[in-house]
């Protein structure tokens, strides 16, 4: 049964979709089967691999209002074992369509049910809020991951995001689980970064991820080309990540092993 997880944080800019996107393809490299839900309404996590969500007659929306099975929602990538379920612009009314139907909290949750054992990890991308999307979005997973931006005021709205996660275990989902807090944008450079690192280090001890994801020009150059940052250096779709140079693209990789070792898994799927 897959294990899903919610990248959350109600500021923007902070690289959610940057982390979805290249978490997702860094574990399907090391040969885990991944599904990539996009349920923020601009859609970047499926332009950032190269799908267009306006293409897509079946996407998360027809799934949520019951016009599609999410079976036929989903979407096989360029990369392999990597699939999709792409976002639409009328995602945006949703949790008005929503406000007043029972138990609208637990809508994600009953769908995705039907494909978790296909999947070995199913990733939610979540737009920047804590309304009843992203609330369903925390209800239907098992634990919640959250980006942290290295700059100042990086720890503005994570008290009221950590009291809306409580409140969701409390009432609605009582196993959800942190996942951890991944520090993004770093730049070794200033002393702003180093001291970020610090005080969320020291704030959130172990549940900090060790690996740093850097500030990157390659990182923020991929979702332009469709692709994500490790595929910007490989020939024809054919990499070997022992051999990437590029430390946004590596980041990446180290997290999806770090995110492997925490859940007691080994970092190749199947390897030695």
């Amino acid at each position: 049964m897959g294990k899903i997880i919610s990248i959350v944080n109600q500021k923007g800019g902070v690289g959610k979709t940057t982390t979805a996107i290249n978490l997702s393809a860094s574990l399907a490299v090391l040969d885990y089967k991944i599904l990539l839900i996009d349920t923020d309404p601009q859609a970047n996590a499926g332009s950032g691999i190269g799908v267009d969500s306006k293409e897509q007659k079946h996407n998360i929306y027809t799934a949520l209002v019951g016009q599609s099975p999410i079976k036929d929602c989903i979407v096989k990538t360029q990369i392999p074992n990597l699939d999709l379920i792409s976002s639409h612009i009328d995602l945006a009314g949703f949790e008005l369509e929503i406000v007043n139907q029972v138990a609208r909290e637990y809508i994600l949750k009953e769908i995705i049910g039907e494909v978790k054992d296909d999947y070995d990890f199913i990733f939610i991308d979540c737009s920047p809020s804590l309304g009843l999307m992203v609330i369903n979005s925390i209800v239907a997973s098992d634990s919640v991951l959250i980006p942290v931006q290295c700059e100042y005021f990086a720890l503005e709205g994570i008290a009221k995001l950590q009291n809306t996660i409580e409140i969701i275990r409390k009432r609605l989902n009582p196993e959800l689980a942190m996942e951890g807090y991944v520090l993004t944008m770093y730049d070794g450079r200033t002393n702003l970064s180093k001291m970020v690192v610090d005080d969320v280090r020291k704030h959130f001890g172990t549940l900090c991820f060790s690996t740093l994801v850097p500030r990157n020009v390659k990182l923020a150059e991929a979702p332009s080309y469709g692709v994500p940052a490790l595929l910007m250096f490989s020939e024809d779709g054919e990499f070997d990540i022992s051999y990437l140079e590029n430390k946004g693209a590596k980041s990446y990789i180290d997290l999806a092993k770090e995110l492997l070792r925490r859940n007691s898994l080994p970092e190749i799927k199947n390897g030695e």
